[in-house]
């Protein structure tokens, strides 16, 4: 390969929650493991250098006042939608500036509901839309996701148009592809989708932060492409963050082609003044949504794919009692170790625990709605994986 996917870094005390904060109270490292982070959606690969190149041309620079959003900034975007994704005629007044994709999601929530009024979510579900939503007083909807004879999650549409009419719901979160399931959703379902949304005058948020991230054999499909009601009621929302690991940069955007819903969102975020851009992050962006950053991420999707399955067959065939669905996007695994936990009588605080205590740092997935779930974050070099599901078989399963 052309980039660095296999350096092991050492990020330890450099500014990284990942290997610095453990998720899981009262868990430790026991002496003689080292930490491997998989557990918040942070990767673990070195940056792509024409990022770097960015930042330190813009750093020659001596000086950091105000500033506007460049054409590089707009013109980077709307180029990388069109080579990724296929999208064709969106402009600069379509994009906007977002400090973070919850940030987004709740001024939208706020701009086109009341406290008290309830939005619909699928379920599993991102923890941040939880959060994100019950701090600004709205009501909570779960449709759950179901896997079906093939093991793969789908939307239950009699379950979401219920739903959604018996609570007068007027607004939806929606996650594509989905984490933390990791589904990358088919244009038919997204159509269905959208359907319903229609029919009950939703306002749709949809978070496709992930959309860069799908495996090999997987494409996104952006939602806002489904129709051109769905062009006109989505809220899109997405950042070069979750792709390029630029999370502590801080940066996303919207994409909002109806003039009325951008006027709406762009009110309430103003409000705070708080809803600006730093102009290293912008830099940032331009360097990645270029011609090396698409190499760059074709590249890192094989990776993440040979992670994925290698992670899933080692589960299937060492893992007596949990459960999984192969993902086909994001770089996360949600474990269902129901079984495992009743055979060995185990909860599943004893169950993280004791991979904390061998090195492996996962995620308790019952704050995403899985009751009996873990979190697993593949974003690491291989021969950390392989390590940890050795470490996980041998000391834990």
């Amino acid at each position: 390969m052309k980039y660095d996917f296999t350096t092991i870094m050492d990020r330890a005390g450099h500014d990284a929650i990942a290997v610095d904060d453990i998720p899981i109270p009262g868990a430790r490292v026991k002496d003689g493991f080292s930490r491997l982070p998989m557990w918040v959606a942070d990767m673990n690969f070195p940056t792509l250098p024409s990022i770097l190149d960015a930042m330190e041309e813009r750093l020659k620079h001596h000086h950091f006042g105000y500033f506007n959003l460049s054409d590089a900034y707009f013109n980077g975007i709307m180029n990388w939608h069109k080579e990724r994704f296929g999208v064709t005629g969106m402009t600069r007044e379509d994009i906007g500036y977002e400090n973070g994709v919850l940030g987004c999601v709740s001024a939208s929530i706020q701009a086109f509901t009341a406290p008290g009024d309830a939005v619909l979510l699928h379920s599993p579900t991102y923890i941040g839309f939880t959060k994100t939503i019950e701090n600004i007083g709205r009501n909570i909807i779960l449709s759950d996701l179901k896997l079906d004879e093939n093991n793969v999650w789908r939307m239950d549409y009699e379950d979401m148009e219920k739903k959604l009419k018996e609570n007068k719901i007027h607004c939806a979160v929606f996650c594509s592809p989905h984490n933390p399931t990791g589904r990358v959703w088919e244009r038919e379902e997204l159509e269905r989708a959208m359907e319903l949304y229609q029919k009950y005058d939703c306002v749709v948020i949809s978070d496709e932060i992930w959309a860069d991230l799908t495996l090999p054999g997987h494409t996104h499909i952006p939602l806002q492409t489904i129709s051109e009601d769905a062009k006109n009621r989505t809220i899109s929302v997405y950042a070069p963050s979750k792709t390029f690991n630029l999370a502590g940069l801080i940066g996303s955007y919207h994409v909002i082609y109806n003039s009325y819903l951008r006027d709406r969102i762009g009110k309430v975020s103003a409000a705070s003044h708080y809803n600006s851009c730093n102009v290293l992050s912008m830099h940032a962006l331009t360097g990645a949504y270029s011609r090396e950053g698409m190499e760059w991420v074709d590249e890192l999707r094989q990776v993440l794919a040979d992670n994925v399955e290698y992670a899933y067959g080692f589960i299937n065939s060492h893992f007596k009692g949990v459960r999984l669905a192969k993902p086909q996007g994001t770089y996360m695994l949600f474990l269902d170790c129901e079984e495992w936990l009743k055979e060995h009588q185990k909860s599943l605080d004893e169950l993280l625990r004791a991979g904390v205590e061998v090195g492996v740092i996962w995620q308790d997935g019952r704050a995403f709605h899985g009751k009996y779930s873990i979190r697993v974050n593949l974003a690491l070099p291989h021969v950390l994986v392989k390590e940890a599901f050795d470490r996980l078989d041998k000391y834990v399963f």
